[in-house]
């Protein structure tokens, strides 16, 4: 008797995050087709038969909002298979996690009636409710996003190659979405091994004294780590 494998499919849906106003922001894309046809959803879609994952993600990106060949930090988040998660079909997600400075506003492709920034705490409150399970996806990526911070450099990626401790600080305070003490922030990330490469610039942009100017070092784990206030 021979074994008849069930209908299913692979997506690629993409948690995309940048700081804009100094909140936390999603890309959203309105759906132009059912299901939830007008529902706000995370930007992804159908994985093709010739292509790997990764491509996918940069595909659908580029497809559905215009974002790509820009500096953004891309990694798998999870994978999501709750058989009735699509009304269509089974289909099992691949979610991804995409983070970069101060993104441009993107622009709806074909398969998407809109594109957008929105706050991630309004969308995260409900205001709107997303497809699917994308508001599931959104919370799983956005405490990814601030549990890498306490360990890794991750904050980094929200910042222009050269930034200044008070840039970062403010990438810290908008993400864990709590006030830091500039001094004890300042002492913690310069202290911390290969987290930071000063350089020989200064910078006044934000006002104030002149400040050093960092890059990102080469360190992948932060030692000790910067620990979330309780």
């Amino acid at each position: 008797m021979s074994y008849e494998p069930p209908r299913a499919a692979v997506a690629v849906d993409l948690v995309v995050l940048t700081l804009r106003d100094a909140e936390l922001c999603v890309l959203l894309v309105r759906r132009a087709g059912a299901p939830y046809k007008g529902r706000w959803a995370l930007p992804g879609g159908f994985v093709e038969p010739d292509e790997d994952l990764d491509t996918a993600a940069g595909r659908e990106l580029a497809e559905e909002t215009s974002v790509s060949d820009l500096p953004v930090h891309l990694e798998q988040l999870r994978s999501y298979g709750d058989p009735k998660r699509d009304p269509r079909m089974r289909v099992v997600s691949v979610a991804y996690l995409a983070l970069g400075p101060d993104l441009p506003d993107p622009v709806a492709g074909s398969d998407a009636a809109d594109a957008a920034w929105r706050p991630v705490a309004d969308v995260l409150a409900g205001t709107g409710k997303l497809a699917f399970d994308h508001a599931v996806i959104l919370a799983d990526g956005v405490e990814r996003a601030r549990s890498k911070l306490e360990y890794t450099p991750l904050g980094t990626a929200f910042c222009a190659p050269e930034f200044t401790v008070g840039e970062l600080r403010e990438v810290y305070e908008t993400v864990w979405g709590v006030p830091l003490d500039p001094r004890n922030f300042h002492r913690k990330v310069t202290g911390a091994t290969g987290f930071l490469m000063p350089t020989v610039k200064t910078t006044t942009r934000n006002g104030g004294r002149p400040a050093r100017l960092y890059r990102r070092g080469l360190a992948e784990l932060l030692m000790p780590p910067l620990l979330r206030p309780a």
